[in-house]
């Protein structure tokens, strides 16, 4: 198998041709009775198809294929593939297989080498191991976490195998195709209108009933599908004994036991794809499944409704559509609204009633019990469970991790050891990075002239960005213990423990993985509330998630706490998640009362059995978080110190440093020759009176000119709204400059604290400048308590930018991204505010 970086585009579908021209069939798109009836009018790949004439509306469109002419609607020439003759024959020069004549012989050729690319769309439950198999498969780098909906969103990968490009797409973990979550509708509306050429179903071997849900529908909709039965080996350490052969065949879906993490398998499940793909495997065939004598009857009848609108069934099955509606199926129903489906609508409801009055139940409970009566039948006949009845070391492991008294101790526990690692496990490394910027900085002084260039090398860019990458270690590590939590199964089970207390603000448990995944990065959190039913809570979840305390928080909370509470770094950052977490629940708790309806939604999420990580997937996954961090010195983080680095450095003369030069030069000109070039050389070790006043001269011009600069001016123009809370004007530009990334606050302040001083150390004495910056009556501009107040400040306030459009595209509406800056914003102003005041008065 091999991964392909190559783009692969698409081909022109039939409705594209104009009058008179012509093409090769490379192949018919579309699932089960569509698909069939056009190809038994004659539209195969390797024919020559020609256009001969639109009717007058422009629909249908009369062809010429295999000497005969046949009519096809557009929306189904869309379905079908084609090369024009010209790509055809560009294509044989290309290969030197054209040898100027179009034989039947040569477009069959040009139309299976054309045909030779595959769209695979993965499905399957939350938790199955799909990501698994598509990062395996496709060489990409997607998280795989042991809990449901860690894919959120649709990705794409192209690979080589035996001489066809396969497509794949890794689509969201679904349940089923219900209108239940976003989920489920995204997946059921991939199938319909991409039409994959196979659908690639992945199931947890181990839990093969639930699973298997979801394949009765994949049935119900006609649409080619392989099985992929994963997780295998922990079904054989189980001692159950599952007949797959068989039971593919009484489905009509091959099935091939594949061991996801370990990669076994896969060569051959994506080689079963390419057979079904090529007609040449006998299990895969067309069944129905039977609901039974009155929903057969209904489904019928639907049908017959259907029938006359072809539009309707060029993309998906007419016996699912049948079913949906009985099922009353919310997106469907508002499809089906227009008038002119009005009879499809009507018949449905007609058929809805009378089955509901037959067996006294709704037709949606009835449907299911069906399919869990199909599935338990096929099970019967091919599953044996090991009859020993043993205890499950997941349930032993559960009796301590979910124990009612020692489930939340140990929860509290491993997050305080996440954060005391994070810190101490960090502290070598970050060292090393340190004393690096250090030394790069020193060599480029030596090596490069005096001058504003120079002065832009150092303080701005290896400045800026290394004051942010010495925290690359302490990022890592943060995620390798999220890694673990997802990997293992136990982020399920906090979900679970915390139930209760989400119930108490108006969520459940499932909100809590989202608001957990906060601590990583809010975009994917805040992303991961999909799979979140009811649209309050979902609502609800995603304005508190900016309370989560991100990795690109992390930088500022290491550098005050390492520059001001030295002894309990640990405690100090958990207190601040902390205090994160508990401002969510208030804020939580106010907004269901104010913004939102109360709605008591059950919690049913799905606790996987624990499973050891493998060190290569929890590492990727580490790595992969630490690469985008990277990426962001490169991009973001270096363009903003660059900024910032200039609004600090111009204007470089104003009236009052123009007055103290003056001063010094009045100053020098009453030294002797000797000792004014000995001062030109260093006023940093005066040995006389004179030349600590030109020393202190120099700091107060530099610091005077500091605050004339456009930097200077902006932060002035707001430290009248932050010194209640502590803050001077640069704290308050550096906290401006976070709007962008939470990580260009620290960057931001190298570049501010190092212009202020004349060694070019990089960043190895920030923390030291930090501590001794004074205000311009010489007291401290930094204490214990401004810098808490700074931290609590950081933590709470307005959400980057990414976040600000991951909730605009998650709530459909900018309203609420707006509404999220301001409260944050207002919130932090208010928190800041109290502490400093309080804590003024106390100390």
């Amino acid at each position: 198998m091999q991964v392909s970086q190559t783009n692969v585009n698409s081909h022109m579908n039939l409705a594209e041709l104009t009058n008179g021209q012509e093409g090769v069939i490379v192949k018919v798109k579309g699932h089960g009775a569509f698909r069939k009836r056009i190809i038994e009018m004659g539209f195969i790949r390797g024919k020559k198809v020609k256009v001969i004439k639109n009717a007058p509306l422009k629909d249908p469109i009369e062809y010429q294929v295999i000497d005969y002419m046949v009519s096809l609607r557009r929306n189904e020439a869309r379905m079908i593939e084609i090369v024009t003759l010209e790509e055809a024959k560009k294509m044989g020069m290309e290969a030197g297989t054209f040898n100027g004549t179009l034989s039947d012989d040569f477009l069959t050729r040009t139309a299976n080498i054309n045909r030779k690319t595959i769209n695979v769309a993965l499905v399957g439950n939350p938790n199955c191991g799909k990501t698994t198999i598509f990062n395996y498969a496709s060489g990409a780098n997607e998280h795989v976490g042991n809990y449901g909906g860690v894919t959120i969103d649709v990705k794409t990968g192209t690979f080589q195998h035996n001489g066809y490009t396969l497509i794949v797409s890794d689509l969201p973990g679904t349940y089923s195709l219900s209108a239940y979550s976003p989920e489920e509708v995204y997946v059921r509306e991939h199938i319909s209108q991409q039409t994959p050429d196979i659908i690639l179903n992945v199931v947890d071997a181990s839990n093969i009933e639930r699973n298997l849900y979801l394949t009765t529908q994949l049935i119900d909709m006609d649409v080619r599908t392989v099985l992929a039965l994963n997780m295998f080996d922990d079904l054989k350490k189980k001692g159950d004994h599952l007949n797959y052969q068989q039971l593919g065949k009484m489905l009509g879906i091959p099935f091939v036991p594949t061991i996801g993490a370990r990669g076994k398998g896969i060569n051959e499940l994506f080689q079963k794809v390419i057979d079904v793909y090529e007609d040449n495997d006998p299990d895969a065939r067309q069944i129905k499944i039977n609901y039974g004598e009155t929903i057969e009857e209904a489904i019928e009848e639907i049908e017959n409704k259907i029938v006359d609108f072809p539009k309707l069934t060029s993309k998906i099955s007419s016996r699912f559509l049948a079913l949906k509606l009985l099922e009353k199926d919310i997106v469907f129903k508002e499809q089906l609204s227009k008038k002119k489906y009005r009879s499809v609508e009507a018949e449905a409801e007609k058929q809805s009633k009378k089955i509901e009055l037959t067996l006294k139940e709704d037709t949606e409970t009835i449907i299911t019990d069906a399919r869990y009566g199909f599935i338990a039948g096929a099970l019967k006949e091919t599953y044996r469970e090991n009859p020993r009845k043993r205890r499950r070391k997941t349930e032993t492991i559960d009796a301590f991790l979910t124990h009612r008294l020692f489930g939340f101790p140990i929860f509290f526990f491993f997050i305080w050891v996440m954060f005391q690692a994070t810190f101490k496990l960090g502290e070598y490394p970050m060292n090393w990075i340190e004393q690096g910027v250090s030394l790069l900085s020193s060599w480029v002084v030596k090596m490069m002239p005096p001058g504003p260039f120079t002065d832009l090398i150092v303080d701005g860019i290896i400045g800026g960005v290394g004051g942010v990458i010495v925290f690359l270690p302490n990022i890592l590590i943060l995620f390798f213990f999220i890694s673990f939590m997802e990997d293992t199964g136990y982020m399920s089970r906090a979900a679970f423990i915390m139930d209760k207390v989400m119930h108490k603000i108006g969520l459940h448990g499932k909100s809590f993985i989202p608001l957990i995944m906060g601590f990583g990065c809010n975009v994917p959190a805040i992303m991961a509330t999909r799979t979140i039913e009811d649209r309050n809570n979902r609502l609800l979840t995603i304005l508190i998630n900016p309370l989560m305390s991100c990795s690109a928080r992390l930088p500022v909370y290491i550098l005050l706490i390492g520059a001001f509470f030295p002894t309990s770094p640990g405690t100090i950052l958990f207190l601040l998640y902390a205090t994160g977490i508990g401002l969510a629940i208030m804020v939580a708790r106010l907004f269901k009362r104010i913004l939102f309806k109360k709605s008591d939604v059950p919690f049913v999420m799905e606790l996987p059995p624990y499973r050891v990580p493998t060190l290569k997937s929890t590492s990727r996954h580490m790595w992969h978080k630490g690469r985008q961090y990277l990426k962001k010195m490169g991009g973001v983080i270096m363009i903003a110190s660059i900024i910032i680095w200039f609004l600090g450095y111009y204007p470089r003369e104003n009236e009052q440093t123009r007055a103290i030069e003056q001063q010094k030069k009045e100053i020098m000109a009453q030294l002797p020759l000797p000792i004014v070039q000995q001062q030109m050389e260093s006023v940093a070790h005066p040995t006389t009176n004179t030349r600590e006043t030109l020393r202190e001269l120099n700091e107060l011009q530099e610091h005077v000119r500091h605050e004339g600069s456009y930097i200077g001016a902006l932060g002035k123009a707001i430290e009248p709204a932050l010194s209640p809370l502590g803050f001077d004007w640069k704290m308050g530009v550096s906290l401006l400059s976070g709007i962008a990334a939470k990580e260009i606050v620290v960057s931001t302040m190298s570049v501010l604290y190092q212009a202020e001083g004349t060694d070019k150390k990089g960043n190895s004495n920030l923390i030291e400048k930090i501590r001794s910056d004074t205000h311009t009556d010489g007291t401290m501009t930094f204490t214990p308590l401004v810098a808490f107040s700074f931290l609590l400040f950081t933590l709470i306030y307005f959400p980057c930018i990414a976040v600000v459009a991951a909730i605009k595209k998650e709530s459909g509406s900018w309203k609420w991204a707006a509404f999220t800056i301001f409260y944050t914003t207002g919130l932090a102003w208010l928190i800041s505010f109290l502490f400093y005041q309080i804590g003024q008065l106390i100390l």
